[in-house]
């Protein structure tokens, strides 16, 4: 049996839904309570991808305030794909995301230089009152180098897990086209290391 690691990270504006994603996506529960995140939180989940494969994902969900953004530099150290989440009752969410990707794009990369593999989410479908179209969303998804996006409620948990496996399969996608020989860097994320930034970050350092 195998096992791989893959750190991804959870980025958007502030109150869009980000930490509620990756509680439903690793417990499966649904907080109606809204709670800040602090820097960055952290969050584990295994996979049984295959018969003999076990994917480690770790979630590093990243505050959306613009006074932490100035750190993401760190937050974003060897990460493998990206989340990036808007609000669809908050045009102000869904603009910035254009912030966050050129942010992802100049401060991480793959190996080959490419930009790591993002998914567009557009969180809170369930509300009636949603001021972004469907077709605004799409056309700024291609614009921007999304690999898809998709409508999402964590409320309802609608493509939750449909999200992250449908990003699961591009970055093991190109990490086997990257390192074919499954040789892949050791360094390129410590599982210690992420645990010791979280443990900094939810202490109130940044």
């Amino acid at each position: 049996m195998t096992e791989q690691l893959l750190k991804i990270l959870i980025v958007g504006d502030g109150n869009v839904g980000k930490s509620s994603f990756v509680l439903r996506y690793v417990s499966g529960q649904f907080n109606r309570s809204y709670k800040m995140t602090v820097g960055v939180d952290f969050s584990v989940k295994v996979l049984q991808w295959s018969d003999r494969e076990k994917v480690r994902l770790h979630l590093w969900d990243i505050a959306g305030q613009e006074h932490f953004i100035s750190m993401t530099r760190i937050y974003y150290k060897g990460a493998l794909g990206c989340i990036v989440m808007f609000d669809v009752t908050n045009e102000s969410s869904f603009l910035k995301c254009r912030h966050w990707k050129q942010d992802l794009d100049n401060k991480v990369m793959l190996p080959n230089g490419d930009s790591i593999p993002c998914i567009l989410l557009a969180n809170k479908c369930d509300l009636a009152q949603r001021v972004v179209s469907s077709d605004s969303i799409d056309k700024f998804s291609k614009a921007n180098g999304f690999i898809t996006w998709m409508e999402t409620s964590v409320k309802d948990n609608k493509n939750v897990g449909e999200a992250m496996t449908r990003l699961v399969q591009q970055i093991l996608s190109i990490q086997s086209s990257l390192y074919p020989l499954n040789l892949r860097p050791e360094d390129s994320v410590n599982p210690q290391q992420d645990s010791e930034i979280n443990s900094n970050s939810a202490g109130g350092c940044c």
